[in-house]
C-alpha cells in the first residue's frame, strides 16, 4: 500500500503543478486587462481635459476683443437683480448715537446673456472669481442709502466672492460691515423694544434699469449664528420692497427692519432692587422711636442721597429726550417716599419739641411758684390740683387727651403701615401697566411691518 500511494505522489505533483501555473497565467491575463482598460480609461480623461476650456480662457474670451461694456445695461429690457443678506453678527447698539453695528453677507443674482460661456466647454460646472474680475463686469451699484458707515472687510484681502456660471449668471458676494440708524424710544425704558434698520438700492440705476428683489428663500435675511447682546435679545427680523419716487424716476428700496428686546434683568440688579433696599431702609426711622431724631434724620438723608446718586448714574447712559421714560417715574415715585418719610421725622420732631417746652416750663412753674393760700387760723396750706389719668398739665394745655391725641409714637406707628401699603399698591400699577404698554408696543410694530 506504501509503494501505491508513492508511484502515485509525482502524478499529484505534476498536475497540482499544471494548476497553479494555470491560475498565474490567468491572473496575469484580468491584471493586463484591468490596466488596459484603466489605460484607456485615463487616455480618455486626458483627452476630454484637453479638449475643455480653463478659467482664466474663458474669461479672456469673454471680456476680450467681444466688445463687453461695463458701463452699458446688459439687457435693454432691464435687469432683475435678486438680493440674500446673511447677518453674521450683530456686535453693539449704542443709545447715545442711535446707531448698531453688524457684519454681514449681501449676495447678489443677475443674468449677463454676455458672459454665457457654455458653448466653450468649460472644464468646470461654475468659475469662482475674486473681485479683480469684478471691476470688470456690469455691476448694479447697490448701497445702503440710510447708513452712517458702510465698508467691504479687508482681512487681509478685499472680502468679495465672485461666480460665474455658464448660463450668464453671475452670483456676488460681499463681507460687509455696516453701521445703522435706530428708531429709539425710551418711554417704556427699560421694558422697551427698539427697531433699526436699513435701506438697501441701486445708487444709479432707476426701476426702469434695474429691478431690485428679494430672494424667493423663506427668509431672505437671517442671521448665521445666534445673536447674543448684553443688553438686546433678537426679537424679529422683517423684510419689504418698496418703491420710492425721486426727481429722477422710481426707484426700489429693499427695507430690513430688526426689533430688538431690551433684558431686563440687568436694570433690576442695578436700578430696582438697589432702590427697593433703599426705601426699606428709610422705613426702619418709624422704628427707632420719637426720641431718636438725630439717628433718623442721618438715616433718611442718607437714604435720598443714595437715591438720587443712583438716579444720576442710570440716566448718564441714557440720550437725553424731553418725554418722561418708565425708569423716571420709577425714581421719582421712589425720592418722594424717601422724602415723604423726612417729612413725617419733621413733624414728629416738632411735636417731641413742643411737647418738651412745655413740660420744662410746667416744672419750673411748680418748684418756683408753689401755690399756697392762708388759713382764716394762720395755718398756710398749699392748694393741689388733680388731672385725669394718662394726662399731665403740660398735655393738657396742648390738647385734650383722651384715645384721640396725635402723639409722636401714634404717628409712627401709622406711619410703619402707611408707607408699605402705599408703596405696595405703587407697585402694582406701575408694573401692571409698563408691561401692558410693553405688549402693547410689540404688537403695534409687529402689525405695522405685516402690514
Amino acid at each position: 500500500m506504501i509503494f501505491t500511494l508513492l508511484s502515485t505522489l509525482p502524478v499529484l505533483i505534476i498536475t497540482s503543478e499544471l494548476d497553479y501555473s494555470e491560475l498565474v497565467h490567468s491572473a496575469e491575463l484580468v491584471s493586463s486587462s484591468s490596466s488596459s482598460s484603466s489605460h484607456l480609461h485615463h487616455k480618455s480623461f486626458n483627452s476630454r481635459k484637453r479638449n475643455c476650456t480653463r478659467d482664466t480662457d474663458i474669461i479672456d474670451r469673454l471680456l476680450n476683443g467681444t466688445g463687453y461694456n461695463k458701463f452699458r445695461i446688459p439687457q435693454e429690457e432691464g435687469m432683475t437683480v435678486v438680493v440674500e443678506i446673511w447677518i453674521q453678527a450683530i456686535t453693539s447698539i449704542d443709545e447715545l448715537t442711535n446707531d448698531f453695528d453688524m457684519d454681514i453677507y449681501i449676495t447678489e443674482t443677475w443674468l449677463d446673456p454676455a458672459l454665457n460661456f457654455q458653448h466653450m466647454s468649460p472644464c468646470k460646472g461654475n468659475l469662482s472669481l475674486n473681485h479683480q474680475v469684478l471691476d470688470r463686469l456690469w455691476t448694479p451699484n447697490s448701497c445702503f442709502i440710510n447708513s452712517k458707515v458702510a465698508q467691504i472687510h479687508n482681512s487681509p484681502f478685499r472680502s468679495v466672492f465672485l461666480m460665474l456660471f455658464p448660463n450668464g449668471t453671475v452670483m456676488v458676494n460681499y463681507r460687509v460691515r455696516v453701521k445703522g440708524p435706530c428708531s429709539l424710544d425710551l418711554s417704556n425704558f427699560p421694558l422697551d423694544l427698539q427697531k433699526c434698520s436699513l435701506i438697501y438700492e441701486s445708487f444709479n440705476y432707476n426701476r426702469q434699469e434695474v429691478e431690485m428683489k428679494w430672494s424667493d428663500a423663506e427668509y431672505p435675511v437671517f442671521n448665521l449664528s445666534k445673536i447674543v447682546l448684553p443688553d438686546f435679545d433678537l426679537f424679529e427680523i422683517q423684510t419689504e420692497r418698496k418703491q420710492e419716487n425721486y426727481p429722477a424716476g422710481m426707484w426700489d428700496e429693499l427695507h430690513v427692519t430688526i426689533i430688538f428686546e431690551r433684558r431686563f434683568i440687568w436694570y433690576f440688579m442695578q436700578a430696582y432692587l438697589p432702590t427697593y433696599l433703599t426705601i426699606f431702609i428709610s422705613w426702619v426711622s418709624f422704628a427707632l422711636g420719637s426720641r431718636a431724631i438725630p439717628a433718623r434724620t442721618m438715616l433718611g438723608v442718607n437714604s435720598l442721597l443714595a437715591i438720587v446718586f443712583q438716579f444720576g448714574n442710570i440716566m448718564r447712559n441714557l440720550p437725553r429726550v424731553s418725554y418722561i421714560k418708565g425708569i423716571d417715574v420709577w425714581m421719582l415715585v421712589s425720592m418722594t417716599f424717601i422724602f415723604c418719610s423726612l417729612l413725617e421725622l419733621a413733624i414728629v420732631g416738632f411735636m417731641v419739641r413742643d411737647e418738651t417746652v412745655a413740660k420744662k416750663k410746667q416744672q419750673k412753674k411748680v418748684s418756683g411758684n408753689p401755690s399756697r393760700e392762708e388759713s382764716p387760723h394762720g395755718i398756710i396750706s398749699e392748694r393741689r390740683f388733680m388731672f385725669p389719668p394718662g394726662c399731665s398739665d403740660s398735655t393738657k394745655s396742648l390738647n385734650s387727651c383722651g384715645t384721640g391725641c396725635w402723639t409722636p409714637e401714634r404717628i409712627d406707628s401709622i406711619s410703619s403701615v402707611m408707607f408699605p401699603l402705599t408703596f405696595f399698591v405703587f407697585n402694582i400699577i406701575y408694573w401692571f401697566y409698563y408691561i401692558h404698554r410693553k405688549e402693547i408696543i410689540r404688537e403695534n410694530l409687529i402689525n405695522r411691518l405685516d402690514g
